[in-house]
């Protein structure tokens, strides 16, 4: 007869999927569930690609858990022999004299000791020539961060967790199974589940699996993202000769063209609210414009290059943009796992890490994860 699992993990996400892969490295019987499977559509952590940068001004944690995660992503990813789904394209923050943010990620890089250079305009210029650094007064850039190729890279996760003994399951949660208790959990079309632990990392779906403790504290919003087509043969696009870059200042990111997609242009701007089930996917003309605008500041070469793709996502705020991650207040044998706010997919690794430990009592809380500094109405400070 199969070992009843020591903990259920609900969503297989980024912060599911490492977490159940740290619950069954301690030693852990693990059951992953997810209602669409690992990376679909649907998911915060689907998608072609993410940054995964060390700089967050002057937000030390997550600056540390950046840094603890890139190497586990690295490692795993040659483990599961997918190397190629990070791009070490190095990371560009663009910064000017009244923006504190680019100083204080600076400060913060240098006391954790990650690699960072400071660019002044003319280096910037040299280095970068497909961007246009207009009104722009410094710059700082991590040669070591990049780009994780997210679908496929939380699949390989998953994968690498089922080949160390992790049992995965597609299956949908009924919200109303959860009102009976902790230590069950009714899975759709009836069947039951039993553990001492469950952990739900379930993204855009946690208000509704919670929704008097978790409505008020998270939102979900719609966002998109353009691929805009390069100039045949024009390399300046392309890694190492343009990175990721960060213009948190003017509401926009971008990427460079990866396996021909093309340059990926982001809107930092939290958008409406936004439902994951039946929400419309389809790209509205204000966004494409929107994206079109900031390329043709940026990425002038660009201004009227073809959309080649275009994807709506949603982010899952809290309201200061910190992650949420804690036991549930009236259920000991409850923790969540959530709140990405846009930035969560890199953290992965640490996440899971710090969740494995939190269930077993190895590490005390963090305060600005917990569920006590989220209040509704405060103002968004991570970026």
């Amino acid at each position: 007869m199969p070992r009843s699992p020591d903990v259920v993990v609900v969503g297989a996400g980024t912060f599911g999927a490492w977490t159940a892969w740290h619950l069954r490295r301690a030693g852990h019987a693990v059951k992953l569930v997810d209602a669409f499977g690992a990376g679909h559509s649907r998911a915060s952590s689907g998608g072609e690609s993410r940054i995964i940068r060390m700089g967050y001004g002057d937000r030390t944690l997550y600056s540390r858990w950046a840094r603890e995660s890139l190497p586990q992503w690295k490692q795993l990813l040659d483990e599961a022999g997918r190397p190629d789904l990070f791009h070490e394209t190095g990371v560009l923050w663009l910064g000017r004299d009244a923006d504190p943010h680019v100083g204080a990620t600076a400060l913060t890089l240098d006391r954790l000791g990650v690699v960072a250079e400071s660019l002044d305009p003319a280096d910037l210029r040299s280095r970068f020539p497909a961007l246009d650094f207009t009104g722009i007064t410094r710059g700082v850039f991590e040669p070591g961060s990049g780009v994780l190729l997210a679908r496929r890279a939380v699949n390989a996760v998953v994968d690498q967790a089922v080949r160390h003994g992790v049992d995965y399951r597609v299956a949908s949660v009924d919200p109303s199974g959860l009102s009976g208790g902790a230590d069950a959990l009714r899975l759709g079309g009836g069947a039951r589940l039993s553990a001492g632990t469950f952990v739900f990392a379930c993204g855009p779906w946690l208000p509704a699996l919670f929704p008097d403790l978790l409505g008020p504290l998270l939102r979900t919003t719609r966002q998109e993202v353009f691929f805009l087509g390069t100039p045949a043969g024009d390399r300046r696009f392309r890694p190492p000769a343009l990175p990721a870059w960060i213009d948190f200042h003017a509401g926009a990111y971008g990427l460079p063209d990866i396996e021909g997609r093309g340059a990926k242009v982001g809107l930092t701007a939290l958008g409406p609210a936004f439902d994951p089930d039946r929400g419309d996917r389809a790209p509205s003309a204000e966004g494409l414009a929107a994206a079109r605008r900031f390329a043709a500041t940026r990425l002038p070469a660009l201004r009227d290059a073809p959309l080649l793709e275009a994807r709506v996502c949603q982010y899952t705020n809290t309201p200061s943009g910190d992650l949420l991650i804690d036991r549930h207040p009236d259920r000991d044998s409850v923790w969540l796992a959530g709140g990405g706010s846009g930035h969560g997919f890199k953290l992965g690794p640490a996440v899971g890490a710090y969740v494995a430990a939190r269930v077993a009592g190895t590490v005390p809380g963090e305060d600005l994860v917990g569920l006590p500094a989220k209040r509704h109405g405060q103002e968004r400070t991570v970026l």
